[in-house]
């Protein structure tokens, strides 16, 4: 089984929060007791943190629930429940999480970024919360909220300096396993890289390079043609692109046209990537031994190098910690974004497929979300709570009519309008 993974879908649950407590003191001596249940403890959420240490998403392709704690109900004696933990899920530097839309949701560039996924539960109050003046001995309190739950989509792109970029079996991890000590699949036959390999390149006066071996483009990756997509998106965000052409008698193409397809298919994929730095090299010197540099066989290549014998090598390594270097000095150094989904404010109607009228709004949720509304206090508390919060204007201006049923998340009632006809 392979051990990397870019694709992966994640299914994040928030905690339950815990229930708060209807309790009445009851101690000797001590009459007419008032109410002392405590709060339920809120649920813990689950959080996405970008962790240097972690390369792949493998961790997810068969286990993909995290679930946060929950948190635990409220007692008498107003003893409130503990919260619970939050839940934090290390991912790749170079994440992109994606909502079932196919929506960006958050870019997790750098180590130590963190986004929320699903968002823990609240508690509920207990009964000690609802004590006033005219309510001496409040029979009810808060249900805790359930936690946030949803899938979403997981994309690795590899953060990379340098990406070499060319044909299948061109020589990519050869090059890549000389200059760093990443030890990927080598092979005489084509498509032997499967899965992109990082390596670290660290030249004698401390400069330190990161370097991708891409697998393989053929014509028509830009399109999707042999998991093209899959491969380009480790491209995007290198600094300096090394496009490697085959100058070998064996190769199928003459190398002058194997670097227009390659810059055709960058292009095509996204135009800004052959805007980028780049480095052209004449690769598998070795298998030509008369090839020069600026010579008449070949294209306009920046450096012959054969990765088997270490001709030049040490000038392409050189030449790209230069490119590297410049190219960092120009980049700003927050080139991540994280997109805020702000929590909808107040309430609004809407109609469901079956014509009951739903009120959608966490405030107002919250305020049905009690532990029994049946008694003459906790209707009264709904009714106080949802006028203050202008749902019985929203339902008259949404064109609800006497008798119409109305949905407020597991709670429904008939409506009836303020004059009280019907």
């Amino acid at each position: 089984m392979s051990g990397f993974a870019d694709e992966v879908q994640l299914h994040a649950r928030g905690g339950d929060g815990g229930a708060g407590s209807v309790s009445f003191r009851r101690e000797a001596h001590v009459p007419r007791g008032g109410p002392d249940g405590g709060d339920g403890g809120d649920g813990g959420s689950v959080w996405l943190v970008a962790d240097h240490n972690v390369a792949s998403l493998l961790a997810f392709r068969d286990h993909p629930h995290r679930r946060a704690g929950s948190g635990v109900h409220g007692q008498g004696k107003r003893r409130h429940g503990r919260s619970g933990d939050d839940l934090e899920v290390m991912v790749p530097p170079g994440t992109v999480v994606r909502g079932p839309e196919g929506e960006v949701l958050a870019d997790l560039v750098h180590a130590g970024d963190r986004w929320q996924a699903a968002r823990g539960g609240q508690g509920g109050r207990g009964n000690t919360r609802f004590l006033s003046n005219r309510r001496r001995a409040p029979s009810f309190a808060e249900q805790g909220e359930p936690g946030e739950e949803r899938w979403l989509d997981l994309e690795l792109k590899l953060l990379a300096d340098v990406a070499l970029v060319g044909f299948p079996n061109v020589g990519k991890s050869t090059l890549i396993s000389r200059i760093s000590a990443a030890k990927p699949r080598i092979a005489d036959y084509p498509f032997t890289t499967l899965e992109p390999n990082l390596g670290v390149v660290r030249t004698d006066d401390g400069a330190e390079i990161v370097v991708a071996d891409v697998p393989g483009l053929i014509e028509g990756a830009s399109e999707g043609r042999g998991l093209g997509h899959r491969f380009l998106r480790h491209v995007e965000r290198a600094r300096v692109l090394a496009v490697l052409v085959d100058l070998s008698p064996l190769a199928e193409r003459p190398p002058a046209e194997q670097q227009e397809v390659l810059l055709g298919e960058l292009e095509a994929y996204r135009p800004e990537l052959v805007e980028r730095p780049r480095v052209v090299v004449g690769s598998r010197a070795d298998m030509a031994p008369d090839v020069e540099l600026g010579g008449a066989e070949g294209p306009e290549v920046d450096h012959v190098v054969s990765a088997v014998t270490g001709r030049g090598v040490p000038a392409l390594v050189g030449h790209l910690v230069g490119l590297v270097q410049e190219a960092r000095a120009a980049t700003p150094v927050a080139e991540g974004f994280v997109v805020h989904r702000p929590a909808p404010a107040g309430v609004s109607v809407a109609r469901d497929e079956d014509g009951a009228l739903r009120v959608v709004g966490r405030p107002a949720e919250r305020v049905v979300a009690l532990s029994d509304v049946t008694t003459p206090d906790a209707q009264a508390y709904v009714r106080h709570r949802l006028d203050q919060l202008g749902v019985p204007k929203a339902l008259a201006r949404a064109g609800a009519k006497a008798g119409d049923e109305v949905r407020i998340g597991t709670f429904s009632f008939d409506y009836v309008p303020d004059d009280g006809t019907g």
